[in-house]
């Protein structure tokens, strides 16, 4: 049996825009490493993505009347904030390290699945590169939501990484 010819070969890359999403989970860091080494091998330009999904208190009203969440939810954001520019700014290092140039990009107040298809289809990225599952799913013996969702809703092909 033969094996069709692959479409990078020859002058024309496979890969030209990568969308490499993580959460710093060790399975993130693993699709992080896999989506660099083909950004290199292809000459892709890449775009690390990181979201934060929407604060929920669950403080309601009850009985004694109201909290003002405001501030609550304020500070957990800035927390989320922090958090993912130390991530990213990692993740840049990473691929300056691999000789890769990357953008980064957080999507705050974003569920996981739906930035990352968004932003695929505005970057017009050839491929998605993800962990199979990430912090939520840690004892999940198939794939996580996540990146079951992302599978399901992308236009183009996904790398999943375990």
């Amino acid at each position: 049996m033969t094996m069709p010819e692959c479409p990078a070969q020859g002058d024309k890359p496979m890969f030209k825009t990568l969308l490499i999403a993580t959460d710093g989970s060790d399975l993130g860091d693993k699709a992080l490493a896999a989506g660099l080494a083909l950004a290199r091998t292809h000459g892709a330009t890449v775009t690390i993505l990181t979201a934060t999904d929407p604060v929920s208190t669950g403080i309601g009203a009850g009985g004694f009347g109201t909290i003002d969440a405001g501030p609550i939810v304020a500070r957990l954001e800035e927390s989320y904030a922090a958090e993912a520019a130390k991530l990213l700014a990692a993740a840049r290092q990473k691929a300056e390290a691999e000789g890769v140039a990357a953008e980064t990009l957080h999507l705050p107040r974003h569920r996981p699945a739906d930035g990352i298809v968004e932003t695929a289809d505005k970057l017009g990225a050839d491929l998605i590169v993800m962990g199979s599952h990430g912090r939520r799913g840690l004892n999940r013996l198939l794939l996580g939501s996540q990146a079951s969702e992302v599978l399901a809703r992308a236009r183009v092909p996904v790398l999943i990484v375990k």
